[in-house]
């Protein structure tokens, strides 16, 4: 008897912990699609494969607000589509590179003339144009006296330069907004010259004017949507950007009862952008025609009218007295009634060349902590990838997303424990760096959450007004040492937002990094397709 009760009882104890199991894992499922509901996942690396049958398009990330309507037209008009979004200087480096697209949905028209002479596009028509703004909280727009007055580039300028506004923007070598915006700020600070040459960019006084400017950055974004999100969800003063992306987050911050941005145009020059549509000639007359079916639809008042309630402007005459206020809304500083003064777009090799002054002398520098998967499960293929890609980015990469020597690198590789810390402001190189990422051999479990612990006790140590501060933390499984609530305990306690960017690999559980990014306001990437590819997507967003 005791024996026979001693079975039933082990075998109560085996269903017990399946159902346990279950519960847990129905629970986890409901919480992690709540979470999945709020948190970007990041980008898709996958290419597209291109055929006779589908008409494809490539688009600038921010013209995902049309992705419905045109797919509904496509369907409708039996026209079979796929739409590729990234941002908008790697849609020229994908058309570059081979990969085939019959349209392409750019950002703005001047990043075209980058493309080589291989990709024949015509048939270029503007679907709306989008100034790039200063969007500053209310308040903080009448503390500095930004209301009711014309403002200079100077006078945002002098408040950058005694530290009373911070901002965020795109990043100028990623973002066309954030690209825009730079070449705003130069144009008006050059004085606003008939032609932006070379001989302007090698003014040692207006570097020095650009360098104090850009020490006003808090956080820079890789694309437009995160920028938005990312403001929303964290406590900053001011946005640089397109006019439509501070429409959208004044929508969203009035929605939750927050102090909403008020748009300032600075008068000696904005930056605008005309969203092209345009064709990529790969001499198939049957996607010329569906081409231009579906031009024809963006430019129709259906299509005008989707851009319009996203905050695209859709006239071309300069004002429009009667654009509708519950978008253009005036009490949010937007102005549809007065002449905007456009800059003038330099040549395309001032265009980079600019872009290449920024990113070695001109940018604020950062200051990243790179916490690298160690554990068993990395070795062999995974090992090989994690350090080619942190071969590329420490030494390798294209010179718009490469650290320079005024940067702080920190790399913290974990198993089952913290395995060391090495750094590029303790006498290390990046090649130094490099060789130890090469020596040290996977073992163990995943510590992830220590790892991403002791970055945050470095950064939350650096100074946030000489460097922008992230962690970028990749693993390719599920954290075992550790716990989220000691992770979430130390954020709070520093105070401070220091974001810390995920990179999925292998089996990473990414229940657990869309928790992590969550709680510092930042992203997950998804390096399971191409590690080389996530970590360069990552980087410019510090």
């Amino acid at each position: 008897m005791k024996k026979n009760n001693s079975g039933i009882t082990g075998v109560k104890v085996f269903f017990i912990i399946i159902g346990l199991l279950i519960a847990f894992n129905i629970g986890r499922n409901i919480i992690e699609g709540i979470v999945n509901s709020f948190i970007d996942d990041g980008e898709d690396y996958s290419k597209p494969t291109y055929n006779d049958k589908t008409f494809s398009i490539i688009s600038s990330s921010e013209n995902k607000i049309l992705d419905g309507s045109i797919k509904e037209f496509a369907k409708k008009n039996n026209i079979d589509i796929t739409i590729t979004y990234t941002d908008t200087l790697s849609v020229v480096d994908k058309l570059n590179s081979g990969e085939k697209y019959d349209a392409v949905l750019i950002s703005n028209s001047i990043w075209l003339s980058m493309l080589d002479s291989s990709v024949k596009t015509s048939n270029l028509r503007s679907t709306s144009i989008t100034p790039v703004v200063f969007g500053i909280k209310e308040s903080k727009a009448k503390e500095l006296g930004f209301v009711g007055k014309k403002i200079y580039t100077k006078d945002i300028l002098n408040k950058v330069k005694t530290g009373e506004l911070k901002f965020s923007m795109g990043n100028p070598t990623l973002t066309n907004s954030g690209a825009s915006a730079y070449l705003e700020v130069l144009y008006n600070l050059a004085g606003s010259p008939e032609v932006l040459k070379s001989s302007d960019l090698k003014n040692e006084n207006l570097k020095k004017e650009l360098k104090k400017f850009f020490e006003g950055i808090t956080r820079t974004s890789g694309d437009e949507d995160f920028l938005e999100t990312s403001f929303i969800n964290g406590d900053y003063d001011a946005a640089f950007t397109y006019e439509s992306s501070i429409i959208n987050i004044n929508k969203q911050l009035e929605k939750e009862g927050k102090e909403t941005l008020y748009a300032i145009y600075p008068v000696d020059g904005v930056a605008i952008s005309d969203s092209p549509f345009v064709y990529i000639d790969n001499k198939n007359e049957a996607k010329k025609e569906n081409f231009l079916k579906l031009q024809e639809y963006l430019l129709s008042d259906e299509g005008q009218t989707v851009l319009l309630q996203n905050g695209r402007r859709t006239w071309y005459g300069g004002i429009n007295e009667n654009a509708p206020k519950d978008v253009f809304n005036p009490n949010w500083g937007i102005n549809t009634t007065t002449y905007i003064t456009p800059i003038k777009y330099p040549s395309m090799a001032v265009i980079k060349e600019a872009l290449t002054l920024y990113q070695i002398e001109l940018r604020k520098p950062v200051h990243v902590v790179f916490c690298l998967d160690y554990s068993g499960s990395m070795y062999g293929n995974g090992i090989k990838e994690l350090r080619n890609a942190m071969k590329y980015i420490l030494t390798e990469a294209d010179i718009l997303i490469s650290f320079s020597e005024r940067d702080k690198i920190d790399v913290i590789p974990f198993g089952s424990d913290i395995l060391a810390q090495w750094s590029t402001s303790s006498n290390l190189t990046k090649e130094d760096v490099l060789q130890k990422i090469e020596n040290l051999q996977p073992n163990g479990s995943t510590a992830l959450y220590p790892a991403a612990i002791k970055a945050l006790d470095i950064l939350s140590k650096e100074d946030s007004n000489k460097y922008v501060t992230s962690v970028i933390l990749m693993t390719d499984g599920m954290a075992n040492v550790g716990t989220y609530i000691s992770l979430q305990n130390k954020y709070r306690d520093i105070n401070r937002e220091i974001p810390i960017y995920s990179i999925t690999f292998g089996n990473a559980d990414e229940y657990e990094l869309k928790q992590i990014s969550n709680l510092t306001n930042g992203k997950v990437f998804d390096g399971k397709t191409s590690l080389v590819e996530a970590f360069k997507k990552v980087r410019g967003y510090n």
